[in-house]
C-alpha cells in the first residue's frame, strides 16, 4: 500500500511538472518591417498562454545571436511586452522573441516566430577602389569595386564615359580580357530607396583607365623625292594601323639599322639617299611600344624609271541584239617602277571620274579606262605614262579612234577575210572540175586509139588466112570470124607479144588438104 501511494505521489508531482511546461506557450512577435536609420520604432511581443504565478521575461534578439539582447521586458500578468528602438543598421534582419520563466529553470523557454525586418541606411561616399595599376596593355585583367562610408541593400551602376556598361548588387566590376575599347573615364553610382518615395543616391569620382594596344605588324613604303640638281631621295614610311603611342620605328637595311625615332603617332618616315636604277638593298621596319615588338615585311628599294613602249588594248561588254555598251582600256608601260598614267579624250585629260568613264589606275602594272559607250564617249583615246616623282619624260601610246556606230559595224578584215575564203573554195572547186574533165578526156582518147590499134591487125590477120580452102558453110565461118573478133577484142595490151607469137606459129604450120 506504501508502494502504491509513492507512485501516486510520484506521478502527480510528474504531472504537475509537464503541465506547467505546457503553460508556457510560444510567443508571437510582430511590428514594422522597414526602417531607415535614426528612426524609433516599437516591436511587440505577445504571450498567450503563460503559468499563472510566474514571472516571465521576454527578450529580443537577432536570430541566432542570442549574445547580444535587443531588449527585454518582463511581463507579470501576461501583458503583452513592448520594444522600443532606435533603429540602427545592425537591426537590419531577422529578429525574434524568447520567452522564459524568470524565476523557475524547470519551465522551458519558447522562440516566437522570426520578424524580418528590413532597416535602410542611406548610402553615402562612394569611392573606387582598383586593384593594380590604372594602365597597362590589353588582355590584362581590370578588377574595380565600388566601396562606400555607409549604405546597405544598394544597387550599383558603372559608366564609361557617361554611358552605362555594367551594373550589379555588390559593388564590383571584373573584365578579364581587355582591350582599348576599355579604356576611359569611369564612374560608379550607389542607389538605396525606402518605400519606393525616398531614394539615396551618391556616385564616386573618375578614375580613368588607359588600356594600350599592342603595337602591330606595320606597313612598309616609299616615294621618291626629287631635289635640285637631279638629286632624288626615297622617303620611307614605316605605318601601323594598331598601337598606343608613344611608338619606336626603326628601319633596318637587311640586318644594319639605318636609323630609329620615337613618334606620338603610329608612323615615321625616313630618308634615304636614292640613285635611280640602282638596287639599294632590301629594307624593312621594326616597331615597339613597350607591349611588343612588331616587323614588317622587307621590299627592295629599287627605282626603275618608265621607259620602252606604252600598250593600249581594250575589250568590250555587249547588250541586247550583240550591240557594245560598255567597253575598257587597258595601258600598260614596259618599264618602270613607280609610273603615273593619264587618259586622254581628244587631248584633254581625263580625270579619275566623269560622267561616261571611271579611271582605275593600279599602279605599277597598269591603268584602266572603263567606258560607257555613247555619243559623250565618241573621240580619240590615249594614254600617257610618266614617273610620279619626275614628269620631264612622257611616253605616249598610240591614238585610237572610238565611236559607237564603228563599235557595231563588222570590221573590214573581217568581211575581206570572209570573202577571200569563199573566192578560194569556189577557185578550188572549179580546178577540181577542170581537172576532172580532163581526165576523162585522156582517158576517153587512150581507149580510142587502142580499139584502132586492134581492129588493124585482127585485120591483117585475117587478110593472111585462106579460108576458101575450108569447107564449111558459109555461116560457121562467119560465127567463127565473130569469135574470133570477140577474143581479139579482150586481149590486152600486155598480151599482145605473146598474140604475135601465136600467130607467126599458126602461119607456119602446113595446112593438110582434105
Amino acid at each position: 500500500m506504501l508502494a502504491s501511494l509513492f507512485v501516486v505521489v510520484l506521478g502527480s508531482c510528474y504531472c504537475s511538472k509537464a503541465s506547467s511546461q505546457s503553460l508556457l506557450g510560444v510567443p508571437e512577435l510582430f511590428g514594422p518591417s522597414k526602417a531607415m536609420v535614426g528612426d524609433v520604432i516599437e516591436l511587440n511581443c505577445q504571450l498567450l498562454t503563460y503559468p499563472n504565478n510566474e514571472t516571465i521575461l521576454l527578450q529580443l534578439f537577432k536570430e541566432g545571436k542570442h549574445d547580444k539582447i535587443l531588449g527585454e521586458y518582463t511581463s507579470l500578468a501576461g501583458e503583452n511586452a513592448s520594444f522600443p528602438l532606435v533603429i540602427k543598421a545592425y537591426h537590419d534582419g531577422n529578429l525574434e522573441c524568447v520567452a522564459k520563466a524568470q524565476n523557475n529553470s524547470n519551465i522551458e523557454p519558447t522562440v516566437s516566430n522570426i520578424h524580418h525586418l528590413k532597416v535602410i541606411e542611406p548610402v553615402k561616399g562612394a569611392k573606387i577602389e582598383i586593384s593594380g595599376p590604372v594602365e597597362f596593355f590589353e588582355g590584362e585583367t581590370l578588377e574595380m569595386r565600388c566601396a562606400l562610408t555607409a549604405g546597405n541593400h544598394v544597387s550599383y551602376k558603372w559608366l564609361l564615359n557617361g554611358q552605362l556598361v555594367f551594373q550589379s548588387h555588390n559593388g564590383h566590376l571584373l573584365i578579364n580580357r581587355t582591350t582599348s575599347k576599355d579604356s576611359g573615364s569611369y564612374v560608379c553610382f550607389a542607389t538605396n530607396q525606402f518605400n519606393k518615395t525616398k531614394v539615396f543616391t551618391t556616385n564616386s569620382s573618375e578614375v580613368v583607365i588607359t588600356v594600350k594596344e599592342m603595337v602591330s605588324n606595320p606597313e612598309i613604303t616609299f616615294t621618291v623625292l626629287k631635289e635640285p640638281s637631279h638629286i632624288y631621295s626615297a622617303m620611307v614610311t614605316c605605318q601601323s594601323t594598331k598601337g598606343t603611342p608613344p611608338i619606336i620605328f626603326s628601319l633596318y637595311n637587311r640586318t644594319e639599322m639605318v636609323e630609329n625615332m620615337t613618334t606620338e603617332e603610329r608612323k615615321a618616315t625616313f630618308k634615304v639617299a636614292l640613285v635611280l636604277g640602282q638596287h639599294l638593298g632590301w629594307f624593312w621596319c621594326q616597331a615597339n611600344n613597350g607591349g611588343r615588338v612588331a616587323y614588317s615585311e622587307e621590299i627592295p628599294l629599287e627605282v626603275v624609271p618608265v621607259g620602252g613602249p606604252v600598250m593600249m588594248h581594250y575589250d568590250y561588254d555587249t547588250g541586247e541584239n550583240y550591240a557594245v555598251i560598255g567597253l575598257r582600256f587597258y595601258c600598260k608601260v614596259a618599264e618602270g617602277s613607280l609610273p603615273r598614267y593619264q587618259w586622254f579624250l581628244n587631248k584633254t585629260l581625263l580625270h579619275d571620274r566623269g560622267s561616261f568613264y571611271y579611271v582605275v589606275n593600279q599602279p605599277p602594272k597598269q591603268s584602266i579606262l572603263l567606258l560607257s559607250v555613247g555619243r559623250s564617249s565618241t573621240g580619240m583615246y590615249h594614254c600617257e605614262v610618266s614617273d610620279s616623282f619626275d614628269n620631264t619624260t612622257t611616253i605616249s601610246s598610240r591614238r585610237h579612234y572610238l565611236d559607237k556606230d564603228g563599235l557595231n559595224r563588222l570590221p573590214l578584215l573581217l568581211v575581206a577575210t570572209v570573202f577571200g575564203c569563199f573566192t578560194v573554195l569556189v577557185l578550188l572547186v572549179s580546178v577540181c572540175c577542170a581537172i576532172g574533165v580532163v581526165f576523162r578526156q585522156r582517158q576517153y582518147e587512150e581507149t580510142t586509139l587502142l580499139g584502132l590499134e586492134m581492129d588493124r591487125m585482127v585485120a591483117a590477120y585475117e587478110g593472111e588466112l585462106d579460108l576458101s580452102e575450108y569447107d564449111e558453110d558459109a555461116d560457121v565461118v562467119k560465127t567463127a570470124r565473130g569469135a574470133e573478133f570477140d577474143q581479139a577484142s579482150e586481149v590486152s595490151v600486155d598480151e599482145w607479144p605473146h598474140a604475135e607469137e601465136e600467130r607467126k606459129t599458126l602461119e607456119d604450120e602446113p595446112v593438110e588438104a582434105p
